[in-house]
């Protein structure tokens, strides 16, 4: 099977071939680092990250940059509302410099590494920070002007919506968006849908020739994008919640520009994880970290595990008694492979083309999971192959199959089911069913295999 994507600007899954053979080259929506990354935002990097070891398991080289946007992101993507890094300098009581901002972006990038690190996310080739090619974005900016494409307010540069017909393609050709009907008109801007290049600032911000200020959000990526990856890439990723805004603004600027179409061939897009049927969002206070997993012991590979049981078009509804269901799950899985043995064998070949008819059909993680399962229980296949197949699964699953060793069993946990075992031989159910239950409050199992068990960690 060809690699097949759903394409958000075309509304069709279509084959996949990059636009160098020799190359694919990816962007990926980053945060805005004025606070830690909720489980949210976390899908889009555990979504990319499955997308970028598909293409790699199917054989392509793979570049992918992400943006770190530390500056110029207003609490509304339609340019509305308080900067996000101010409003996180305000929150620490810290002052308004620009070295602050930078201070404080350092601080939550460090922390977001964390989390990609726990979830078994691979690094991007390259992450940027935006503050660091202002000077992209005024070049492009200038691009923009000269072109006929701008006009100036009193608050700063806007990008003219009229001059580009193909406007809001991205969106189903739909020129008003929901957000910006909810934040109202600008009465300077023509037209409802234009958007700011440059926000001017007298108090804090970068030189300019238009006055002090700062870059608009969408054209950072626009201007990282074609920076690193060219006027023109293969795929771009995000949350649903960028259609029709920050997406579409970038498809904008990038080709009035460059005079270039399409900006990016593939646009694919994740949905939402709701908690109790709301959009999890850090400025409604409806927000879980990845620290919070772990304050209930629950390690965050399990919330990776959970995501891929749902296809990323579907909207997820977060509950911890799902996330626990999910644990078991995975433990289960976990204990599986651990039950093979260590000898090395070979990859089962009819079911890794399973998996890859699976995975490369749009990233339908919820099959390869089944199949995951189904290659376990296959007494059918050696075990020595059963663990091959898994790993081989594993990279693009990312779950750590191949970190997982053999815990040894304390004596105590021994010494008990040796005792239970003697009593269930003895048919002393009552005694058996206590001690089954002493063994698993210490966090072990035990699993019968006629007169003789296994135990294992829960």
């Amino acid at each position: 099977m060809a690699l097949k994507f759903y394409n958000t600007l075309t509304r069709e899954k279509e084959d996949f071939s990059p636009i160098d053979p020799k190359e694919v080259r990816m962007y990926s929506c980053g945060p805005t680092v004025y606070n830690y990354a909720h489980i949210g935002n976390l899908r889009s990097y555990v979504f990319a990250d499955i997308l970028r070891k598909t293409l790699k398991y199917s054989g392509l080289n793979v570049k992918q940059v992400m943006n770190i946007t530390d500056i110029g992101h207003l609490s509304s993507d339609a340019d509305s509302g308080e900067d996000k890094m101010t409003k996180g300098l305000l929150r620490e009581g810290k002052e308004l410099t620009l070295q602050n901002m930078r201070t404080l972006a350092e601080f939550y990038t460090e922390k977001f590494k964390e989390d990609l690190n726990k979830l078994n996310i691979d690094m991007p080739d390259g992450l940027y920070y935006a503050s660091d090619y202002v000077k992209e974005d005024v070049e492009l900016i200038e691009k923009l002007e000269k072109k006929g494409y701008t006009y100036k307010t009193t608050d700063g540069i806007y990008f003219d919506t009229e001059k580009f017909p193909e406007y809001g393609a991205l969106k189903g050709g739909q020129q008003k968006s929901n957000e910006e009907s909810r934040i109202g008109v600008n009465s300077e801007k023509k037209n409802p849908a234009d958007f700011a290049l440059w926000k001017l600032d007298k108090k804090i911000g970068y030189p300019s020739t238009w006055g002090q200020g700062f870059p608009g959000w969408h054209i950072e990526c626009s201007a990282m994008g074609i920076k690193f990856l060219g006027e023109q890439f293969d795929i771009h990723t995000g949350g649903i919640d960028h259609i029709p805004v920050h997406h579409t603004n970038e498809i904008a600027q990038s080709e009035c520009a460059t005079s270039k179409s399409p900006f990016v061939k593939f646009w694919l897009h994740h949905e939402f994880v709701d908690t109790g049927g709301e959009k999890m969002a850090k400025s409604e206070n409806n927000f879980l970290k990845l620290s919070s997993l772990e304050e209930k012991n629950i390690k965050p590979i399990t919330y990776r595990f959970w995501l891929l049981m749902a296809n990323y078009h579907t909207k997820v509804n977060f509950s911890w008694e799902v996330l626990e269901g999910a644990e078991t799950a995975l433990k289960r899985l976990y204990n599986l492979y651990l039950g093979l043995g260590n000898d090395n064998g070979s990859v089962n070949i009819e079911y890794q083309q399973k998996f890859k008819d699976f995975i490369e059909d749009d990233l339908d993680t919820p099959k390869a999971l089944t199949l995951l399962w189904d290659v376990l229980k296959d007494e059918n296949v050696s075990p020595a192959y059963k663990r091959a197949t898994v790993l081989d699964f594993d990279r693009v699953l990312g779950l750590g199959f191949e970190k997982l060793t053999k815990k040894i069993i304390p004596e105590e946990i021994k010494k008990l089911a040796e005792e239970r075992n003697m009593a269930r031989i003895n048919k002393d159910f009552q005694k058996s069913d206590d001690l089954r239950k002493q063994i698993n409050d210490l966090g072990y199992e035990v699993k019968d295999l006629g007169e003789n068990y296994k135990i294992s960690k829960i």
